[in-house]
């Protein structure tokens, strides 16, 4: 490692430490710079000899210089109110695929500062730890409606039957007027969820017809088609917020073509 790249963190103005940083990060990306990333790995492993500023800015592009051997300094960070760049750790635990941060993670579902609960979501579900699902699911009824959106992203991406079921029992209490966020990820436990989806489609509530619709347009499953034209043709339901029932059909018709579509296309660029 030069002794330039560490003297340039720890000394100058900072807004030319911070541009050190970013140089670092470039010349990792750029050429594998051994010497940079052995300078960033430091900026990790004694964070608190440095600004903030510089440790956040690192972490934000933590995959660049992921290193497994990082574990023990950024479960500290997690834990070092003090310091106050637990948002930024949990970054740098989710690029670095640190497991064992995951009882962590959970703890900080609950924290004061927003950017932290928002990190420890994504990370969670990055992670995919199944046994995180009924932490996250009260997180489903939360009021911020991009915290909702990103639970139901982390409940997707971990994937399972106690994730397809959070999500299912929401999307069928529907609290929230607008839930595209759950049709969405729904939509990603294809095949299982379809016949749930079209029995959904029969519902004397236009509101469930309308996002089962959606849901189904997003699944791309040749199945939805018979019931997306008979909603599109025939279903007049209007929801809370005045969307009709017919139109959420027609644009998932195009949706699930164009899905369909893709997958044709990737198929025959593999062939």
């Amino acid at each position: 490692m030069k002794p330039a790249d560490l003297q340039d963190l720890r000394s100058g103005p900072l807004d030319a430490r911070e541009a050190h940083v970013n140089r670092l990060l470039d010349r990792v990306r750029e050429h594998g710079d051994e010497s940079a990333i052995a300078a960033l790995h430091v900026l990790v492993r004694d964070y608190r000899d440095f600004h903030r500023s510089l440790y956040s800015r690192a972490m934000n592009h933590a995959a660049v210089f992921a290193d497994p051997g990082l574990q023990e300094p950024l479960l500290a960070a997690l834990d070092d109110t003090r310091y106050n760049c637990q948002a930024w750790a949990v970054m740098g635990c989710a690029a670095m695929d640190i497991r064992a941060a995951v009882p962590q993670l959970v703890t900080l579902l609950d924290h004061p500062q927003w950017i932290v609960r928002d990190e420890s979501v994504k990370a969670l579900g990055r992670l995919g730890d199944a046994s995180v699902v009924p932490a996250l699911r009260p997180l489903l009824a939360d009021q911020a409606d991009w915290l909702r959106a990103h639970t139901a992203d982390a409940l997707a991406a971990i994937g399972g039957d106690a994730a397809m079921e959070a999500l299912w029992q929401e999307f069928e209490l529907r609290r929230f007027s607008r839930i595209g966020y759950l049709a969405s990820t729904l939509a990603q436990f294809t095949p299982e969820v379809v016949p749930r989806l079209l029995a959904t489609a029969d519902s004397p509530d236009p509101d469930q017809r309308y996002w089962a619709a959606v849901a189904l347009g997003s699944t791309g499953d040749d199945r939805a088609i018979p019931t997306l034209e008979r909603l599109q043709a025939t279903d007049r339901g209007k929801t809370v917020f005045d969307g009709e029932v017919r139109a959420a059909a027609k644009k998932a018709l195009r949706t699930l073509r164009r899905i369909q579509a893709a997958i044709a296309a990737r198929e025959t660029a593999q062939a």
